[in-house]
């Protein structure tokens, strides 16, 4: 879990844009983060396998 400092130093606008960083919208992890779903590797291999997240499903074969 990201600290408070870290989440608010985040959703301020930066100087220049480049400097945006992408965090998971659930825990604020900034690693392996899926700009398509907004989240970290971890959460969302959670939600997807609650079968939170439409047009995901486990792969099998």
């Amino acid at each position: 879990m990201a600290s408070k400092a870290k989440l608010s130093k985040a959703n301020k606008e930066p100087k220049f844009s480049t400097r945006r960083v992408n965090r998971c919208n659930i825990c604020g992890r900034t690693r392996a983060y899926m700009r398509k779903f907004g989240l970290c590797r971890h959460c969302f291999r959670a939600l997807a396998h609650r079968g939170e997240i439409p047009g995901v499903k486990k792969a099998s074969w």
